[in-house]
């Protein structure tokens, strides 16, 4: 009934009382009404910007005013709070740090489900626990709105050039609707299953990320030790077995590679902080579901050392720094 209610918002006859639902259900002709947006941070200022260059009127607030800015002077409309966005919007994305933010964000005394209308679309692209996807879901269910969780991957890179990878869990029916604004926003958009199973497919995938991340970065400060010079080493492992996304993307040794934090002091990309909270998250469901991840216990034990040290707001691939200052270099 939700994906009835919504379509029938997206039809160019909106004002017809009488509208073929097999034409609704298939979404393809959705027009480009107001789309929500919260949170415009270092990830949701880019995502709220492509959604305005592909012609969708953007409310959208953030708990930090200056936030709005960039976005304001595209021609997105703001708001105060998140259910001023939820009383004008029926399709709203969410982007958040945590999942103390998203349960505020969204049930909160000015939250998104106190104004929410009914056969509203709420996608939460934050990274959070599965079970506060699940609980968000149901609450949004009892107003009767549909919650979608479609956590991304790719950085603010990707966020900008409009090439995220979106995981997506909710109702299946509802997916095609989510896709037509993720599409906006990402290269890659990825139905995963019932809602919490996006969020379970980026916490194995930041897990494997830090091993990888943590694992190149003792790889290249071994071969510099060894007398190789880090550009030639690079290569070598790019054309070897030894390859990652780590080594050949986002290699973090200085001088290695242009573009990345790496050779930015590492300022800016995905922040130590940030990747310790989600091996956390990554913890607490093996702890749930009794799986053993002792490399992934050992890295979140890493980067929760590195956030002590005074790498909290350095880009994670900072742990190569974090191991030369270990050893006394």
């Amino acid at each position: 009934m939700a994906a009835v209610l919504r379509g029938s918002r997206y039809l160019v006859g909106r004002c017809c009382k009488h509208v073929d639902f097999g034409f609704v259900s298939t979404r393809s002709m959705a027009s480009k009404t107001q789309v929500g947006f919260v949170g415009l941070g270092n990830m949701g200022n880019p995502m709220a910007k492509n959604l305005l260059k592909h012609g969708y009127p953007v409310i959208a607030t953030d708990v930090f005013p200056e936030s709005c800015k960039e976005v304001q002077a595209l021609g997105a409309q703001i708001v105060d709070n998140p259910a001023e966005v939820a009383e004008k919007a029926d399709r709203i994305i969410t982007m958040l740090p945590s999942s103390p933010n998203v349960i505020d964000v969204y049930t909160g005394p000015n939250g998104i489900l106190k104004k929410v209308k009914k056969g509203s679309l709420l996608i939460d692209s934050s990274t959070i626990d599965p079970a506060v996807s699940k609980e968000m879901a149901a609450d949004a269910e009892k107003m009767g709105a549909v919650f979608m969780d479609a956590p991304v991957s790719g950085g603010v890179g990707a966020a900008s050039s409009g090439k995220l990878t979106f995981m997506v869990g909710g109702a299946e029916e509802e997916f095609t609707a989510a896709k037509e604004l993720l599409s906006c926003m990402g290269a890659n958009v990825i139905y995963c299953g019932q809602v919490g199973t996006g969020q379970a497919a980026k916490i194995c995938n930041n897990m494997l990320l830090a091993i990888g991340m943590i694992g190149t970065s003792e790889t290249m400060n071994l071969g510099i030790r060894l007398g190789l010079d880090p550009k030639l080493l690079a290569q070598i492992l790019n054309m070897s077995s030894g390859r990652c996304w780590s080594s050949d993307t986002y290699n973090p040794v200085p001088g290695v590679m242009e573009g990345v934090p790496s050779g930015n002091n590492y300022q800016g990309g995905f922040g130590t902080q940030l990747m310790a909270k989600d091996l956390g998250l990554a913890q607490n469901t093996a702890t749930n579901t009794k799986t053993p991840v002792p490399l992934g216990s050992l890295a979140h034990q890493m980067y929760r050392m590195m956030c002590a040290r005074g790498y909290a707001n350095k880009d994670f691939s900072s742990v190569f720094q974090f191991l030369r200052e270990e050893e006394g270099q």
